[in-house]
């Protein structure tokens, strides 16, 4: 679901960014009020979670891949507004250092997947919950919300690609950037979003929330966070089994390079040409582009790559931690547990 490079056009991608900026001060403004100061660095842990889970690449059938993304999950925990925010920070990451994305796309995949997606999948969240109350009720609460939410930012995406070919083409009727309309787009998305890589943000979601509740319960009560191995202990595995990742061979969809569009035949034959917009637009060379670091096997780049990330995103949280702290309101949680 990551947006590469040029596959929207620049006057689309400042359209996501004047959308999105919008969010994100609404987002800082309310996690400085609402998320106690002793969790903030947590939230360095929860944007980890999400980074860790989009390695995690799922084969489906007919040689694309996709991944979870733990927006809901994250907005469960926290608070949407704090996953906005902590996934908003882990696709930075991702597309500055490893590629995994576009710069340009940046807000595009932020409305998709920090702001769409965790929004939606805890609106769904509270609205069941309210008639779930069981332990058991909040895990199918927050199931649903996590394939509802991730297939509400799989259609946005679609949407946004199959816009393209409709107001951007050439003088010889071409597209300029993603050349796939709606009716290519909409499905080619949602079909593996509403089977394997929906089932896997419900296993995703549901699983790692019932790890936290039954190894961290201050997590979800307004009370000091420990320092808990247990939590810490779920990075590491994940972190030691992101190759896994690598066993998923192919590209998820709408996120060829640009030389390999010509050759796809979702339009009955093969595309036959490079978009104009793709093969002179923005370029920009990651530090690790596909989580890949040279001189190591991929399985080894992979988990190098894990741990940097990971790093750089619990850094970043501590470090951002002092900002948020003088108007933090402890009696008003925003995820209220």
């Amino acid at each position: 679901m990551h947006i590469p490079e040029n596959y929207l056009s620049p006057s689309t991608c400042a359209v996501m960014g004047a959308v999105m900026v919008p969010v994100w001060l609404m987002a800082v403004s309310k996690v400085r009020r609402h998320v106690p100061q002793e969790k903030l660095p947590l939230l360095g842990i929860a944007a980890a979670l999400s980074f860790l889970s989009m390695m995690f690449n799922i084969p489906l059938p007919g040689g694309t891949t996709g991944h979870a993304v733990g927006g809901t999950l994250i907005a469960i925990l926290f608070g949407p507004y704090a996953a906005c925010l902590s996934v908003s920070i882990a696709l930075l990451i991702q597309a500055l250092f490893f590629g995994d994305g576009g710069i340009l796309a940046f807000a595009a995949n932020c409305f998709n997947m920090a702001f769409v997606l965790p929004f939606t999948g805890y609106g769904v969240y509270r609205l069941l919950r309210g008639h779930l109350s069981s332990r058991s009720g909040e895990y199918i609460a927050a199931g649903v919300g996590a394939y509802v939410g991730i297939n509400a930012a799989a259609f946005v995406a679609a949407v946004e690609f199959g816009i393209q070919p409709l107001l951007f083409t050439d003088a010889a009727g071409q597209a300029l950037y993603c050349p796939y309309p709606f009716w290519i787009s909409i499905p080619a998305m949602m079909i593996g979003h509403l089977t394997l890589f929906g089932l896997a943000e419900v296993i995703f979601t549901t699983a790692v929330l019932a790890y936290l509740r039954k190894t961290s319960p201050e997590l979800f009560a307004s009370v000091r966070m420990k320092t808990n191995r247990a939590l810490y202990g779920l990075i590491g595995a994940l972190i030691v089994c992101t190759p896994l990742g690598l066993l998923a061979a192919g590209t998820a969809w709408g996120e060829w390079d640009p030389e390999e569009l010509a050759g796809q035949d979702f339009l009955g034959t093969a595309l036959g040409y490079t978009p104009a917009g793709m093969e002179q637009g923005f370029s920009f060379d990651a530090l690790f582009p596909d989580y890949a670091v040279a001189g190591l096997p991929d399985a080894f780049g992979y988990i190098l790559s894990a741990l940097i990330g990971t790093a750089l995103l619990v850094i970043i949280f501590k470090m951002a931690a002092p900002f948020f702290a003088s108007h933090t309101d402890y009696g008003d949680s925003v995820s209220n547990h």
